[in-house]
């Protein structure tokens, strides 16, 4: 069982990752994909066809799992394939070779293994390549569908919270899972390990490509980092959902997205209600609604009262449009 002990502090600065991480989502589907067979049955053919597909140029990655346990320098978060890049780059000498040498211990590594012991720099490259050939074979052709799925669960994870708590927000991401004392338990995760943030906070991380479980990176200095399985039980397909926004519809309701993309630009009740086409009174309780979640936010000047979204809104709107 995981066991996340947290502080008051540490509720307090429980996040939400705003955006997918390309590379952390890439190793999270490179795990499943080398999985020992017995694995999620549903993951079975996607795990076929991503083992026949790479390509040679992104081999060198096997050579950093000699024992299914890679180096923790290449968990980083970051926006871009580029800048998840500069970020292992950045990682100190000392940690490289540590990590490398509890990777390997006794066991011979590569040569191109060495090098990075070493610091050389055509062995990064050798690394930025074989990670830049994988990913555009893995997630490059889903990418868009995962940051939908992404956008999708912000939603989700700020609703609940908004409505029902931070307990409720937590238990609700994944089944069986509960904070209780200030305890966040999740059972049926092995071997047993106890976390404690100590006042770091928490930064949550979906995956759609990780089934088996949660993946918890504890740096210290920094927040942890909690990624943990989410979307819809398959690993997303290029095709992607059947109508743009129909899953995040689902989540708020098709009246209440459509609000929260109108607000792009502020409205008055008024003007909302017009471009809804429903009363002002509806108008003014899907405002509400949105306001409640910290989605929008409304402003009175005299006998004017003017909605508008909040970043936050913005982002769980996404592009789609009005």
């Amino acid at each position: 069982m995981l066991r996340l002990h947290f502080t008051s502090a540490d509720l307090a600065l429980i996040r939400f990752a705003p955006r997918p991480a390309p590379l952390q989502e890439l190793h999270a589907a490179l795990a499943t994909a080398v999985a020992p067979r017995g694995g999620p049955p549903l993951f079975a053919r996607w795990r076929g066809r991503v083992l026949r597909s790479l390509p040679a140029a992104a081999d060198p990655l096997a050579d950093l799992v000699p024992a299914g346990r890679p180096p923790a320098f290449l968990d980083v978060l970051g926006d871009t394939l580029a800048d998840g890049f500069a970020r292992i780059r950045a990682t100190g000498p000392g940690v490289v070779r540590s990590e490398l040498e509890r990777v390997y211990g006794a066991v011979p590594a590569p040569g191109w293994i060495r090098g990075l012991h070493e610091g050389d720099e055509t062995a990064w490259r050798t690394l930025r390549r074989a990670q830049q050939a994988a990913y555009e074979t893995v997630l490059a052709p889903v990418w868009p569908v995962v940051q939908d799925l992404h956008r999708e669960e912000f939603a989700r994870y700020a609703l609940a919270a908004a409505e029902h708590g931070v307990a409720a927000a937590l238990a609700g991401l994944v089944p069986g899972s509960r904070l209780h004392g200030g305890v966040w338990e999740w059972p049926g995760t092995a071997p047993d390990r106890d976390v404690r943030p100590d006042g770091r906070g928490l930064l949550l991380l979906p995956t759609f490509h990780h089934p088996a479980g949660p993946l918890l990176q504890d740096v210290p200095g920094r927040a942890p980092v909690l990624t943990y399985p989410a979307g819809p039980g398959l690993p997303p397909t290029a095709a992607g959902p059947a109508e743009p926004g129909e899953a995040l519809a689902a989540v708020l309701g098709r009246t209440r997205l459509l609000t929260l993309r109108l607000l792009a630009e502020p409205r008055t009740t008024t003007s909302l209600a017009r471009a809804l086409r429903v009363s002002n009174a509806t108008a003014s309780s899907q405002a509400a609604a949105l306001r409640r979640a910290g989605l929008a936010t409304t402003t009175r000047t005299g006998r004017s009262v003017t909605h508008r979204r909040t970043a936050l809104g913005a982002l769980v709107a996404g592009g789609g449009p009005p």
